[in-house]
Parts: C-alpha cells; structure tokens; sequence
C-alpha cells in the first residue's frame, strides 16, 4: 500500500458553526434533531406537485422557503449567506478579523437551483441574471455583503466538495495565506432537470427508510443544504480540533467506486499514522449499492486490527450533495463541543463487524470524516473534542 508523509502541522481550532437543512435553521437545532432522532423525510410530491415524476420519492428540503428568496442574490447564495453569518456571529468575528480572513466555498451543483428552472416565490429580474448562473456566486455575495478581502476559492469536486473547501481552508491557514479561514458548503439538488439525471442513472432511493448499508439499499435520498465553520489557531475555549486533510483519487470509473474501496485505504492509513488511530468514522454512507459495497471493504483493508464505531449522518439529514461532507463535519463539531459522539438513528444495518451506536457516546479521540465525489475523488479529514 502507497503511503506518502508530509509534515505535520498543528491542529487548527473549529471556533464557529453554521448549518442549514430539513433540520433546521441552526446548529443548536441539528443538534437536537440528532439527540432526538428526528427524520425529516417526505415525498417529493409535497415540494415539486403530485405531477412530478418524483412525486412518491423521498427527500429531504428546507422548510423555511423564505430564506432562499432574494431580489438580488441565487437561492443557493442566500443558503450560503445564511450559514457564514451563524458560524462568523458564532467565532465572534468582527470587521478585523473578516477583512484579511481566507474563504472556500464547495458546491457541486453550483446556482443549478436558481436558473434551470422557476423557483417559487421568487420574482424574475434582470441585474443578476448573468451573477446567478455561476458556481462563484456563493463566494463573491460572502466576500461582499461580510467584507472579506482575503483569499477566495470555489470548488466544484462533487459530493465531496464540501469536505475538501474544509481542507482547502485548512491548507490556507497552514500555508501562511490567511490567519484565519471560513469555510462553507451548499448544494439545493431538489430541481427536476438533476432529479431526472439522478434517476435515470439509477441513483435515487424509492424507499423513504434511508438505511446505507442494508443489503437492498439501492439509492440515496436527495438532500438541501448549507453548512459554514471557521478555523483559527488559537481558541479561547473547548472547541473541536482540526487535525488533518488529504485526497486522492481511484482514476476508475466516472460513476461508481471501486468494490474493494479503491484508494480510500490508504487516506484512512495515512490519517492514522500521522494522527491517532480513530475511536469512530463518519463514512460518506450514501445508500446507494456500490457505496454499502466499497465502504465496509476499505474499511476491513485499512483497520485489520481494530473496529472503530460508525456514525451514519445521511440517515437524518439525506445526501445533500456536495454540502454533505461540510454539514456533517459540523454536527460532528457541534457534538464534540461537550466531548460526545452523535447517536445512529434507530435501526440501522451494521456491516459485518462493525457497530453502530444508537446513543450518544464519549469521544475519546479522534473521529475520521469521509466523503466521495462522482469520478473517484476522496476526501478525509480527522477532527478530535479539544
């Protein structure tokens, strides 16, 4: 197995939090909607109309329609503006530390929800037209409306983008390029055009039961959502830390992943050697059948000798694309704030071998975050309580 070393560089501290979804509106909400296992799923027919061919398959979209509607800025922006503005109050930002901060924003579907089709409630009009058709968007309203002058990157790495913007953002601050760094992902896939694309590649789930590694899970349920954090060196209180970041790639195939896990081992070997072993993973855990395949497998070639315990997050939120790897590193984050680890929701099938904890448990050590983007891209990043 390939290993490559790099330096190791200080942990970086996770001071400020933002999440958006069928959760809710707030960290404290998505908290509490884990706690509770609370499951937010419905048919696509009570967003879309019963007219929709998706009309009976299951999905999880932000209740509170009016914070995506703006005269000026996407849907998708007002997501993202929404969730830098909870994790900058959070952090306790003012115009100082914004002016010179680094921002990264991941998306895989970009402003797709603003302008392949009519949003409802949303008035047409002309001067942003051009503004809400790119993926930078999201990026340049943040810099605009917070006064943020520092670096600026947009990522588009699929389903992993959200994790990877974290990682960027992490590298920046390393790297001398910012002091400090907000991070943000978003992703609003419920439009028809990418449904339909979804479907006819076989990818969305019929069942309203989200259920990953259940041997008849055959699709995810779509997801919207928005997820912000800040990074800084220094922290004044119990907040999480930031240990490490790495990708590759399994250069396979543009859909699937390999069966054996591809490359994934060796993301989750090198973690361990460069940090701790982890005392819990939080895999990408789509539900779709390649994905309860490959999992387990990269999991057995990187751990042969021991079995951290699987925390499945897509079960409450669904896949909300590439905000997914972001949103659920903040509810890990905003969990290990008091030194826990989040509950699996009731029910769920282990893989072989494996445990996944129905209560909320201690954490004792790191936790590794895994996402994967279409084409073969992944992405770790390993996050400990302080």
């Amino acid at each position: 197995m390939a290993c490559y070393f790099v330096r190791i560089d200080p942990a970086l501290f996770i001071t400020g939090l933002g999440a958006l979804s069928a959760l809710g509106e707030s960290v404290a909400q998505h908290h509490r909607a884990v706690a509770d296992q609370y499951v937010p799923f419905q048919p696509l027919g009570k967003l879309l109309g019963p007219d929709s061919p998706h009309a009976a398959r299951p999905a999880a979209w932000i209740a509170a329609r009016g914070l995506l509607n703006h005269r000026k800025w996407s849907p998708v922006t007002m997501a993202a503006l929404h969730v830098a503005r909870q994790a900058i109050s959070d952090a306790g930002w003012g115009p100082a530390e914004l002016k010179d901060a680094a921002l990264v924003v991941g998306t895989s579907r970009g402003n797709a929800a603003g302008w392949l089709g009519p949003w409802p409630g949303r008035r047409p009009f002309r001067l942003m037209a051009a503004s809400n058709t790119i993926h930078s968007e999201p990026a340049a309203a943040i810099s605009i409306e917070f006064g943020m002058c520092g670096p600026n990157q947009v990522l588009a790495s699929g389903c992993s983008a959200g994790l990877d913007a974290l990682g960027i953002a992490l590298l920046m601050v390393r790297g001398g390029m910012a002091p400090r760094a907000l991070a943000v992902a978003v992703d609003l896939p419920l439009v028809p055009l990418l449904l339909d694309n979804y479907a006819m590649s076989g990818l969305l789930a019929a069942s309203m039961d989200c259920n990953p590694y259940h041997p008849l899970s055959a699709g995810f349920v779509p997801g919207e959502g928005a997820a912000a954090m800040t990074l800084e060196p220094s922290n004044a209180g119990t907040c999480p830390q930031l240990l490490h970041y790495a990708c590759n790639a399994d250069a396979c195939d543009p859909v699937g992943i390999p069966a054996d896990g591809g490359r994934t081992p060796e993301l989750l070997h090198q973690a361990r050697l460069l940090t701790h072993p982890p005392v819990a993973l939080c895999p990408h855990a789509t539900g779709t059948a390649v994905q309860a395949t490959a999992d387990p497998a990269a999991f057995d070639r990187a751990f042969p000798d021991m079995r951290p315990t699987l925390h499945l997050l897509k079960p409450f939120v669904g896949h909300t694309i590439g905000a997914s790897g972001l949103l659920e590193s903040v509810i890990l984050a905003c969990f290990l704030r008091d030194g826990k680890l989040p509950c699996n929701r009731s029910g769920l099938h282990a893989p072989h071998g494996y445990v996944l904890p129905e209560t909320i448990l201690e954490a004792t050590g790191p936790v590794y975050k895994l996402a994967h983007g279409m084409g073969g891209h992944n992405s770790l990043i390993a996050i400990q309580p302080s």
